[in-house]
This record gives structure tokens, C-alpha cells and sequence, in this order.
């Protein structure tokens, strides 16, 4: 129900307002900086000055615990924001964002997103109906880390990196991904990763033909109880 609710809210941004239109013609203040894949955005503990917007590519963010265990609760897209805790007071960052694979993103200092947020409402609106569908797709990622076993989380994933349940068509082959990349996404280890992989392709849910082609069959696996 929850990511229902985020897709619906993410198309009717989508529809309603075209956030690179605006970010291009409104003469924000901002510049592009372009990042390799694998190649770090910004850290943990790192001061936060600025809003962040991908026009290109795709970001993972994750968090680090006191013990060093590492957690993914997001993976972004070309047309979401990041790093706008600085809006609300938050001196640093409280995670870190990687690129996925070669990525561009906008790099728009606090003060201009906050004189852009009030100034103009209806990118306001849009903005934090925006920053509220991503927030449950968060909440939906981190009740799935707690509560669904691994198997299961391995092909929500697969389906989500795939686009399925967003606006348009499903993105069916994924770009290179490595198992390391997606043990570290759905919280285990790259054996068991390794294994269900197996298992999906066994199953035809999955397979490899010129890149990872996902199957609309996959969804048995997160629908089944």
C-alpha cells in the first residue's frame, strides 16, 4: 500500500511539474558535477551545504552504524532530489550517496533552494510532495530490511532497479550490477545473493542475455507469503 502511495505521488510530480524545466529556466544558482561509478557524492559526517539533483544516472545512499555495518535504504533515479536535510538544520550528513554508474547531478547551494522554495509555491508544492513519496519508499526499504527474508528483498529490489510499479515502461535488462552491489542493497551476504540468483534464473524469473533481464514473473516472489 505504502509504495503505492509513493509511485502515485512520484508520477503526479512528474506530470504536473517538470523540476529540470524549472532548475533550467528559472535561474537558480547552481552548478553540474559529474561523478564515475562507484565513485562517492558526498560522505557521512560530511557538512551539509547543498540540495542535489540527478539529471543522469542513478545514486545509492546508505548509512553506517557505530559498529561499521553498512545499510542501503535508497537507490535514486534521474528526477529525485538528495541531501535536502540541509533544509531542515542538519549540519552534516547523516549518510553517504554513490553513484551507481556515470551520473550528473545538480549541485544547488542551500540558500538558493531555500530563496526557491519560497519564492516560487508551485515548485514548492511539488518539491515536498516529492521529498514525502520519497520518504515512504525509504520507510517501505527499511521495514523490508527488518521484517522480510532475504530472498524476497533480493527481488524487490531487482523489480524496483527494474522500474516496475513507476510511470512509463519497465526498464526489462538492468545495467551491470555487480552481486557484491546488491548483497550490500538488500542487507546480506553475496553468497546468499549469489544462490537466489541462481534460483531466479532456474525458475525463469531471470536471465542473462546481453545484461540482467528481469521477468514480470519475479513478482510471484514478492507476492507470495
Amino acid at each position: 500500500m505504502a509504495t503505492a502511495v509513493s509511485n502515485r505521488l512520484k508520477a503526479n510530480f512528474k506530470r504536473a511539474f517538470d523540476a529540470q524545466d524549472f532548475l533550467d529556466t528559472a535561474g537558480v544558482s547552481r552548478k553540474v558535477a559529474e561523478f564515475k561509478k562507484k565513485e562517492t557524492i558526498f560522505s557521512q559526517g560530511d557538512p551539509a551545504k547543498n540540495v542535489l539533483y540527478i539529471q543522469k544516472g542513478g545514486v545509492r545512499l546508505s548509512v553506517v552504524n557505530k559498529t561499521g555495518k553498512e545499510a542501503v535504504v535508497a537507490v535514486l533515479e534521474p528526477g529525485d532530489f538528495f541531501g535536502e536535510g540541509c533544509l531542515a538544520g542538519q549540519p552534516i550528513r547523516i549518510g553517504t550517496a554513490t553513484a551507481i554508474t556515470a551520473t550528473a547531478v545538480l549541485i544547488i547551494e542551500k540558500k538558493e533552494m531555500i530563496r526557491v522554495l519560497h519564492v516560487e509555491h508551485a515548485f514548492s508544492d511539488r518539491f515536498i510532495s516529492h521529498m514525502l513519496s520519497r520518504n515512504i519508499q525509504i520507510e517501505q526499504n527499511l521495514v523490508d530490511q527488518f521484517f522480510s527474508f532475504s530472498e524476497k528483498r533480493l527481488a524487490r529490489t531487482l523489480l524496483l532497479l527494474a522500474r516496475y510499479g513507476k510511470e512509463g515502461r519497465p526498464q526489462r535488462v538492468l545495467p551491470k550490477i555487480s552481486q557484491q552491489t546488491l548483497a550490500e542493497m538488500v542487507g546480506t551476504t553475496r553468497p546468499r545473493v549469489s544462490f537466489f540468483m541462481n534460483k531466479f534464473r532456474k525458475l525463469g524469473f531471470i536471465k542473462y542475455n546481453g545484461g540482467l533481464q528481469i521477468n514480470t514473473s519475479l513478482l510471484s516472489v514478492v507476492l507470495h507469503d
